[in-house]
């Protein structure tokens, strides 16, 4: 097989983002028909960004530019040299980075597979920066790819993508379920059409033999904590540590980017936290929830949230979905935002008989159960994809 190395710029067009107003934040910008991508929304990507954040205004258009379909969007600030590909025209800001292919010499998703497997850890040797690690435009087109040529690379993007259509797949169908669960609980608990209503009476907004009561009275608020950084016996550990750089946007976490060991355990605040325990962020990025997949520890950052019964776990993780803007609308801090225990004393709850809560429980566990094993699978298909990744980029096997 003949590879050769090429830059960058000698595949397709390479260009750097846009975002030229000052400031940035103006509100004028925003709020418009224009998809404009972040950093977050390329990390959190698959092999297509799906989904974004924020969009432009025609403002915000006129002074950015308009990507399409198909570009490959590369990271080169806050999260370096992660990779996703358009799946609709959009903006994104001068933090990124868009590579459109020329199609007689590269394939998109070939470029990004080449940079997950052997690009991502030289890039970051090129970064710097005392508030962020950056990569510019320049550091970008002077490193060399050694490639096949594009039919060759479309056969081993095809053999990857397979991999990535499952991913999105269950990504999808977990999306669906959740929703589901969600829109079940609004139906009940939100606009009081649960089973036997009409022979329910209300009164002032709250049904006979419900209880009015607070989030703080129905579960127990639990604290995190930190082992010392600077001791190595406290870290790399078997336990999962959750901060809120692990909180996801499905409703289990599973991995997390730190991990401690029983020694760290025992000399922090924290505790292991059982699977399906919630997690609430609280400080900086506020009311992101995730139970938790495997038995964890978390940071100080957050709280673990364990309903009282006749509550469940997945009761709570669906009232307080419904609920989660009271908690940010009473987020508050000198440096960043934050909730306190006694938020939680602040935020409304009416508490339903307990069959109701049952029934509900009952409704929902196998859609709980259900996204629990499409996330299992859903992590031994990367598992898969990333063991046949760099050989397949390196050459060492065909397809």
């Amino acid at each position: 097989m003949n590879w050769s190395a090429k830059r960058l710029n000698q595949l397709g067009e390479v260009s750097r983002g846009r975002s030229r107003h000052r400031p940035r934040d103006a509100s004028h910008l925003y709020g418009g028909p224009f998809p404009f991508i972040q950093t977050a929304d390329v990390k959190h990507a698959g092999l297509f960004v799906t989904a974004h954040q924020q969009t432009y205004s025609e403002a915000g258009l006129a002074q950015s530019k308009l990507w399409p379909a198909g570009t490959l969007c590369i990271t080169i600030a806050a999260n370096i040299a992660d990779t996703a590909i358009l799946s609709y025209d959009a903006c994104f800001p001068d933090s990124v980075i868009g590579f459109v292919p020329d199609p007689e010499k590269a394939d998109a998703r070939f470029i990004k597979y080449f940079f997950d497997a052997t690009l991502q850890r030289r890039f970051k040797q090129f970064t710097q920066g005392a508030a962020q690690d950056n990569l510019s435009q320049e550091k970008l087109l002077s490193l060399d790819l050694v490639v096949p040529d594009v039919f060759e690379q479309r056969r081993l993007a095809d053999a990857l993508a397979a991999y990535d259509d499952l991913i999105e797949n269950n990504r999808r169908r977990i999306q669906l379920l959740e929703q589901s669960a969600r829109l079940l609980y609004r139906e009940w608990f939100v606009h009081l059409r649960f089973p036997g209503h009409e022979h329910v009476r209300v009164v002032d907004g709250v049904p006979v033999g419900w209880e009015q009561t607070t989030a703080h009275a129905v579960m127990e608020v639990l604290s995190g904590g930190t082992p010392k950084t600077d001791i190595a016996e406290y870290w790399n550990g078997d336990i999962p540590f959750f901060t809120p750089k692990d909180a996801t946007d499905n409703p289990y976490a599973l991995e997390t980017e730190k991990s401690i060991t029983d020694t760290g355990l025992k000399k922090c605040n924290s505790r292991l936290y059982p699977k399906d325990t919630l997690f609430i962020t609280a400080r900086g990025t506020v009311g992101n929830l995730n139970l938790a997949q495997v038995p964890m520890a978390m940071n100080q950052s957050c709280y673990a949230l364990v309903a009282k019964p006749p509550l469940t776990q997945y009761f709570l993780y669906c009232a307080l979905d419904a609920a989660i803007a009271q908690f940010k609308s009473r987020a508050s801090g000198a440096v960043f935002d934050a909730i306190v225990v006694d938020t939680f004393k602040l935020i409304p709850f009416v508490r339903p008989p307990e069959l109701l809560v049952q029934e509900f429980s009952e409704t929902v566990v196998p859609i709980f159960q259900l996204i629990d094993k499409l996330l299992l699978q859903t992590r031994k298909l990367r598992e898969a994809r990333d063991l046949l990744l760099p050989r397949l980029m390196s050459g060492e096997i065909t397809v």
